[in-house]
């Protein structure tokens, strides 16, 4: 084994001992020199030996070790003495344990040492190193021990050793920042290195090189760093490091505080669209639902954005859910929850009674609030009376329009013109609300919203009641037979199609509500088919309600006097099909014209002749297939023989016929042909081939043989 000792060339004997001229070694040179206080003229001697291991190609470990103690050793002297940079410059140089120095940095460790983690260390710097807990306490040592007494009333509140601590104490920290660095460059790095050199980059707002750190593969410690940026304003930081280790909820709440106003960052310019995209990546229901109904209050059409998703395939309903997240977003903003509801209904399709009664009172509401607004009253009024006197000048004409097509042409587009389109669809077009809460809140303003009126009343059935409100009060003949056509329903598919056309953004409520197709986004192409409607509409008109309403309108026209003569006249011969003379005719008041009635007489009179000579034809020729039939029955019924009747056993003897010429106790026999017994016409019975009786089905005298 190669002993450490050093070697000696030179022996000197006498008489009790021998004693050895031995070189001084490189420890004992530096503990002297550091001893009499010469540390530049250690760190040459340091170095000149570092010089001469690196120049070996392969250097003695022990040489290496000794190196290293003695840098530690320099170092820490320096470090005691607050010489920082030289400091930091040999212990690098000898390879010192980072956390030996963090330990002197106890607001920069935290909790990132525990009691029982163990560093290996020289004993001799063990015994050197400075005994104080921080570089503070070194620091004020130091001061302590060059200017007391000479500063007053002390070292440490004196202006001038106040900020002398303070340079001293910031060049403590850059140093630890540059001897962390150089640690990590080798590829040493730890959680404690990591996170502490982050800390520094933070405090000292070296934000590009923080972002370098938190970009590269890292140990940081998350909840050691957060207080610190938090602290320093790093939030850009914060949420890069957030991102990574997939704090979404912290990320989040982080760039709602930016949004918000309550933090600041220039790194980051659009928290907004960063929080809908990280959503929109996570696709947690629960997570959008939470910052959906935040970003409502923000920014509603981006909240809603969320809240609404766009997926394909059909959705399961959860009617409880969406009725909880309709009012937490109407909590959050009144306008929001309106669309979300819109969204339900229209675009998710929801069967919901409660949600239809809700959008229908939701509409009304509104409704009632431009109607308070007097120019928009005003309007109104004036379109229903420019209606009422085009249509009573030409009652009979084929170009007439009925009044919802009327106010949607010439009404400008304005946010009360769609909310009554809205309305007027929403009640003609579903059948989940109920009807009887939501008349009387349109009968407050009957004479302006009588349209919508007739519409409710004919889905609680008061045919009678909204066939005059359409005629007396609306002068729309046009809906008022549309009414009777379609058995109930006043809105033709033709004016559906004509809204959606000429109002975008209503598209979505005609296809859902009547199935009309969306109108194509080209001039000149086909509109693809319409989506089947929420509620599934009529197919069939029902003939005989039709024929009710019918006798209802011309009622109706009736009771109007000479103002609708000229529509009951019109009625009664577009509709003489439909309608019974015989019911017709007590409804014609004395003083009418024949000639008004001429042409519905003459088609009542040409039906019941047609239908007289049909029905003679069609007897007559049900008479001949039914002498067809049984030409063609005879033979069948031969081939398959006959039935007869014998007494039963134990009854009359001979089995004698009763009064109707039938057998009293008898039995009944089914015999092929050619095995018949016969009998005469006298009642006695042969043995085989006579007559057996008359045929099954056959006219008088008709006889099977």
């Amino acid at each position: 084994m190669r002993s450490t000792f050093p070697r000696s060339n030179i022996l000197i004997l006498g008489p009790n001992s021998i004693q050895s001229l031995v070189p001084s070694t490189l420890i004992s040179q530096v503990e002297s020199l550091l001893d009499s206080h010469r540390i530049e003229d250690a760190v040459d001697l340091a170095d000149n030996q570092r010089k001469k291991i690196q120049a070996n190609i392969s250097p003695e470990e022990d040489e290496v070790e000794k190196l290293r103690y003695v840098y530690q050793r320099i170092g820490f002297q320096c470090l005691s003495e607050t010489l920082f940079e030289d400091a930091g410059k040999n212990l690098y140089n000898g390879d010192l344990d980072p956390r030996l120095l963090i330990r002197y940095y106890p607001e920069l460790r935290g909790a990132l040492f525990s009691a029982t983690d163990e560093i290996y260390v020289f004993a001799g710097v063990a015994e050197r190193m400075p005994t104080e807990f921080s570089i503070d306490d070194i620091v004020a040592i130091n001061l302590v021990r060059n200017y007391s007494p000479h500063l007053a009333p002390n070292t440490r509140s004196a202006p001038p050793t106040a900020e002398l601590r303070k340079i001293l104490v910031m060049a403590a920290k850059e140093m630890l920042e540059v001897f962390l660095k150089k640690h990590r460059a080798r590829g040493t790095s730890s959680p404690i290195t990591d996170t502490i050199l982050a800390k520094l980059y933070a405090e000292f707002e070296k934000t590009h090189e923080l972002y370098t750190l938190l970009a590269e593969p890292n140990e940081v410690v998350v909840n050691e760093l957060e207080p610190v940026l938090k602290a320093t304003g790093q939030y850009n930081a914060l949420c890069i490091l957030y991102r990574q280790r997939g704090e979404d909820l912290k990320l989040l709440d982080v760039w709602a505080k930016l949004v918000e106003g309550e933090w600041t960052d220039e790194d980051i310019r659009d928290p907004l669209s960063e929080i809908i995209t990280l959503l929109a990546e996570k696709r947690d229901r629960a997570l959008t639902q939470k910052w959906g109904l935040w970003l409502t209050k923000i920014d509603p059409e981006r909240g809603l954005k969320l809240l609404m998703p766009k997926d394909s395939g059909k959705r399961r309903e959860r009617p409880e859910e969406d009725l909880a997240l309709f009012e937490q977003i109407t909590a959050a903003n009144e306008d929001a929850g309106t669309q979300y509801l819109e969204y339900l209904v229209l675009q998710r399709r929801s069967t919901s009674k409660d949600l239809h009664n809700r959008l229908v009172n939701s509409c009304i509401t509104k409704l009632h609030a431009f109607l308070s607004d007097e120019s928009v009253s005003k309007l109104w009024r004036a379109k229903a009376s420019s209606y009422a006197s085009s249509s009573s000048s030409r009652p009979e004409s084929s170009t007439a329009t009925s009044f919802l097509t009327y106010f949607a042409s010439t009404t400008p587009d304005s946010p009360h013109k769609r909310i009554r389109l809205k309305t007027i669809l929403l009640l003609a077009g579903s059948s989940l609300y109920d009807p009887n809460l939501i008349r009387p809140r349109i009968e407050e303003h009957h004479k302006l919203l009588c349209l919508e009126l007739a519409i409710v009343d004919g889905k609680l059935g008061n045919h009678r009641s909204a066939l005059s409100t359409l005629v007396h009060d609306l002068h729309d003949s046009v809906s008022a037979e549309a009414y009777c056509t379609l058995s109930g329903d006043l809105v033709l598919p033709k004016t559906v199609l004509s809204i959606a056309e000429s109002h975008s953004g209503l598209d979505v409520w005609t296809s859902t509500l009547f199935g009309v197709p969306v109108p194509p986004p080209k001039a000149g192409a086909k509109p693809g088919v319409g989506p089947v409607p929420v509620v599934k509409q009529k197919t069939l008109v029902n003939g005989e309600l039709r024929k009710e309403l019918l006798k209802v309108l011309l009622e109706v026209y009736m009771s109007d006097g000479e103002a609708s003569v000229g529509r009951a006249a019109h009625l009664l011969s577009s509709q003489a099909m439909n309608l019974d003379v015989l019911e017709v005719i007590p409804l014609v008041p004395p003083n009418w014209s024949l000639n008004l009635m001429s042409s519905f007489l003459e088609r009542s009179f040409r039906r019941s002749i047609h239908a007289r000579h049909e029905g003679k034809i069609v007897k007559t020729l049900s008479a001949g297939q039914n002498l067809v039939v049984k030409d063609e029955a005879w033979l069948v019924l031969r081939e398959e023989g006959m039935v007869i009747e014998e007494p039963l056993e134990g009854g009359d003897e001979g089995g004698e016929y009763d009064e109707k010429g039938g057998l009293g106790e008898k039995v009944v026999m089914h015999v092929a042909d050619g095995d018949v017994p016969t009998r005469d016409l006298n009642g006695n019975i042969g043995e085989k081939g006579g007559v057996a009786g008359r045929g099954e089905g056959e006219g008088e005298g008709g006889y099977i043989t």
